[in-house]
């Protein structure tokens, strides 16, 4: 699978809305980015983040309570990392 570097930024872009306005969960993002960047099945994606096969599916289903060490592992190759935001308040 091969996409352009301005889909590639547009991918990425989104997902990092999506987890900023909490639209979309860790998991979803992690896999989202798995499938439509880099097209890697789950343990080709785990060897080139050095993290395990197990470590990866939990994190993709949202389960476990997994380590900032592997959370960031899985969003370097995307020029990601976790972070701290600012928590919106619901209006209304």
């Amino acid at each position: 699978m091969t996409i352009s570097m301005d889909t590639r930024a547009l991918l990425i872009e989104s997902v990092e809305q999506g987890l900023a306005q909490g639209t979309l969960q860790i998991g979803e993002a992690v896999r989202r980015l798995r499938v439509e960047v880099t097209g890697l099945h789950q343990s080709q994606f785990a060897r080139m983040c050095k993290i395990s096969v197990r470590t990866l599916v939990h994190i993709e289903h949202g389960e476990g309570n997994q380590t900032l060490k592997s959370l960031n592992a899985v969003f370097r190759p995307f020029g990601l990392q976790m972070g701290v935001v600012k928590v919106r308040r619901q209006t209304g």
